[in-house]
């Protein structure tokens, strides 16, 4: 397996296709680099070279009790493509990982950056507060905790319905394969139990409003108007009004898993993007 480890001694498991200028994928929770495989076909068979790695905690990394948290998701992050030598990245974040992304050019800077894809992300505060009252109540996030920490093997098996929006009619994404669902609850499985608990806090609470102001590069912003799991208002469209010079494209009736359910559209907009 290919692997780097961090400085904390850290194992990250990371895929690498392709060859060309590089992009490179961070997946959502309680996710893995497998989230991204349609993605990483249809770009590396168009002449780019496609890396996804696991985040500390999920898939085929290591699960180390400290370190789950944004800052060291970003730090991986910063070491991976180090360590590989990437220029010129397009750097690719759903969910968790549009807030791994944003928190690594907040740390890191855009140096190595050429461009930025935010779909379904967490950014710039999924915590509702004073400040941001579009946001969901503490008492939703404590719940996903408290079921996963109960039956996180049912829980992932219940995320699918919204994640991929089955249960609203009309949706592209009611059609989702029941195969479509085994695999997220697969890969939702191969994390560890403490790292997934350590993470929804690291998905919800953390601010990322800083970190976006120093987005320099052309950033696209994908949302699904649908999206049970990040609502749009608090997140898309809040981090389209701080990332300077951003586009903002809409998938109407999208759900939160638009890799799945809306691959071919996602694919062509991520090609052309990158291409532009």
């Amino acid at each position: 397996m290919s692997t780097i480890t961090t400085k904390d001694g850290t194992e990250i498991y990371y895929k690498d296709w392709g060859s060309g200028q590089p992009v490179v994928f961070s997946h959502g929770w309680p996710l893995n680099g497998d989230a991204w495989e349609s993605q990483m076909v249809y770009l590396a068979s168009n002449g780019y070279r496609c890396i996804a790695h696991d985040r500390r905690g999920h898939g085929r990394s290591s699960q180390p009790w400290n370190g789950n948290d944004m800052d060291t998701y970003a730090d991986d992050l910063s070491e991976l493509i180090e360590t590989l030598d990437l220029n010129g990245t397009t750097l690719i974040g759903h969910s968790t990982g549009g807030g791994e992304v944003a928190r690594y050019i907040g740390r890191h800077g855009t140096q190595r950056v050429a461009k930025v894809v935010l779909m379904g992300s967490v950014s710039p505060l999924m915590l509702k507060t004073d400040a941001n009252p579009g946001g969901l109540p503490i008492e939703a996030f404590d719940a996903i905790r408290a079921d996963v920490a109960a039956d996180r093997s049912q829980f992932f098996k219940d995320l699918t319905t919204p994640f991929y929006g089955t249960n609203k009619s009309g949706n592209p994404g009611a059609k989702v394969s029941q195969g479509v669902r085994d695999a997220f609850w697969l890969q939702g499985m191969q994390g560890g139990l403490k790292n997934q608990l350590d993470c929804v806090k690291a998905f919800s609470e953390t601010d990322f409003t800083k970190d976006l102001k120093k987005f320099d590069v052309p950033t696209l912003i994908i949302h699904g108007d649908n999206d049970q799991i990040v609502p749009i208002d608090a997140s898309a469209h809040a981090s389209f009004k701080l990332i300077k010079n951003a586009t903002l494209k809409i998938y109407p009736g999208g759900p939160h898993g638009l890799a799945d359910t809306h691959k071919n559209q996602l694919n062509a907009d991520l090609l052309a993007f990158i291409r532009a």
